[in-house]
């Protein structure tokens, strides 16, 4: 088979997994002045689901529920994002740990 052909074939096989990169359901969260915002998200159960995260400061923050072992430590202005497996329904609370007082998330699964 010819290198062209190998490469069109591929490309066919692979088409469809453009549909699984589509955007996943979930939120964006704020995390400053140690507070998180929202403070609390409903999210369907039974998919995965995307949190993104932006520390608008000041300071370092530590997103985390150690039940689920997720942890991100995030320098002032950061940006990233955890991706959490299907979950079942629930409330799952996350903490900043450099603020446990006030910066508390609770995700609620429905």
């Amino acid at each position: 088979m010819s290198w062209r052909r190998a490469a069109a074939l591929l490309t066919l096989l692979m088409a469809p997994l453009g549909a699984c990169r589509a955007e996943l359901p979930g939120a964006l969260l704020v995390l400053q002045n140690g507070r998180i915002s929202p403070a609390q998200l409903e999210l369907p159960a039974g998919q995965r689901l995307k949190l993104r995260l932006q520390n608008k400061g000041p300071g370092p923050i530590e997103f985390e529920n150690l039940d689920l072992r997720i942890e991100k430590v995030l320098a002032e202005g950061g940006e990233s994002f955890v991706v959490l497996a299907p979950m079942r329904p629930g409330r799952y609370r996350f903490v900043d740990e450099f603020h446990p007082d006030t910066g508390v998330f609770d995700l609620v699964i429905r």
